[in-house]
């Protein structure tokens, strides 16, 4: 006999909240009236906390110090029991659309670990070599020159950005072969070593920089053929879930460059060029832009994310103080943007003067570690908890939110990411290393 599963009061509650979202009367109701229907349906569990099925098809939880809902999983199999909570007390901005609810599920995964597909790899082997045929002088270097030689051509610039920005966490193995593609054009080694390239996410006014800068030179042929390669490399993408949901995103964007062309920008050229293709994305693939549109946002769905993929763990929110003590915050402003369950683990990892700089930081010498806390003095080990996922496919997903929360904060606050990744992120390759050259690639 099939094993049937239990139930669970989160996933009954989801699915109730689904069918009403996904009801045509949904959309003819008021903010109102739908932060009604959805109070009658929140959840309290044994310790009193609040949940609540929402926006972007998420769940959120009450802080009951300031009365905020952030974003988290909820603790599926906890017994729970639904209350009734006044609908007034609900901000708009955990109250549903409807297009929210279609957001490409994407992955989690990072690039090591899990290959990319053969086939994709050779499509954009294939497009490189021809990009690599243009001449600098026609299609010179505007972004991107901290990578490439300054003789490489735009158009070999272009397909890099594309597969960076639309990439969860461009994290890849040091011998992934979608990377070696790029080694003839590279101004200098990538950051990282011979196991992990800890690759920067550009933003995406370095990929319209190159488009724009043709446009205001007047060569609109040579801007319509960059429009064309970022499109045909995120079509290429879209073979891979790790890539597909900004890959989509990225087609929304700069397919409509191509039917018309985009007449040549006054002013501020870039940032206009930027605006209408931000303008032109569907509702539906909004969360995909969040890294563009709105950091904080994007910063809480990266930590979501995050303490999803660490499900496995007893407390995956204790998991997630862990990796998040590698974060720089010298304005001490992370704490305020955690769910008070997560913060009060944070919070015991900065009691220990283990946060700030890298909860697994330490010398070794003689083979004796030392720990140190602020200040420089010697302290007890604290009780960090050790992230040790069961499989592959689990390292990779917890690898891949890791470090596209540690790319999200610095786009938040400006922090820069090691070139060597962060402390909690490289104790996860040692364990993925091994089985870098595996071409599981399924969705997490």
């Amino acid at each position: 006999m099939t094993a049937v599963r239990p139930w669970d009061a989160f996933t009954s509650a989801e699915a109730e909240v689904r069918a009403m979202v996904a009801d045509p009367r949904w959309q003819g109701l008021s903010v109102p009236d739908r932060a009604h229907v959805l109070a009658a349906r929140i959840l309290v569990t044994p310790d009193g906390d609040r949940w609540l099925f929402g926006a972007h098809a998420r769940w959120h939880l009450l802080d009951p110090a300031d009365g905020r809902w952030h974003l988290a999983p909820p603790p599926r199999g906890t017994r729970a029991r639904q209350v009734g909570h006044p609908a007034a007390a609900l901000p708009g901005e955990v109250v549903p659309h409807g297009w929210d609810f279609h957001a490409e599920p994407g992955s989690t995964q990072s690039f090591i670990g899990p290959d990319v597909p053969e086939g994709l790899t050779e499509q954009l082997r294939v497009l490189v070599r021809a990009c690599g045929r243009r001449s600098e002088l026609d299609f010179p270097l505007t972004a991107f020159d901290e990578i490439f030689a300054t003789d490489v051509p735009s158009t070999v610039a272009a397909v890099w950005g594309t597969i960076m920005w639309c990439a969860y966490a461009p994290a890849f193995d040091g011998n992934e072969r979608l990377i070696t593609v790029f080694g003839e054009y590279l101004r200098r080694s990538l950051p990282g070593d011979e196991w992990v390239r800890w690759l920067p996410a550009p933003p995406l006014i370095d990929l319209v920089r190159l488009v724009a800068e043709r446009q205001r030179a007047g060569q609109a042929r040579s801007a319509l053929r960059l429009a064309a390669i970022i499109a045909d490399t995120a079509q290429i993408l879209l073979l891979d879930t790790r890539f597909r949901p900004r890959a989509l995103a990225m087609l929304t964007m700069v397919e409509p460059v191509l039917r018309r062309a985009e007449p040549p920008q006054d002013g501020d050229g870039d940032g206009a060029m930027l605006r209408a293709w931000l303008g032109r994305c569907p509702a539906r693939l909004c969360r995909a832009l969040l890294v563009e549109n709105d950091p904080a946002g994007h910063f809480a769905h990266t930590l979501y994310d995050l303490v999803e993929a660490l499900a496995f763990m007893p407390d995956p929110r204790r998991g997630a103080a862990t990796l998040l003590a590698d974060l720089s915050d010298s304005k001490g402003t992370l704490p305020g943007r955690l769910d008070h369950r997560l913060r009060m683990a944070y919070e015991e990892l900065r009691a220990a003067g283990l946060t700030g700089t890298s909860a697994a930081e330490s010398t070794q010498p003689d083979g004796f570690p030392v720990q140190t806390g602020n200040g420089g003095v010697s302290v007890a080990p604290a009780p960090v908890v050790e992230v040790a996922p069961p499989d592959r496919a689990s390292g990779a997903a917890v690898l891949g939110a890791a470090y596209a929360m540690g790319l999200g904060w610095g786009r938040l606050t400006g922090a820069k990411v090691p070139q060597r990744g962060l402390a909690g992120q490289s104790a996860l390759v040692r364990r993925l290393v091994h089985e870098r050259d595996d071409h599981h690639t399924g969705p997490v």
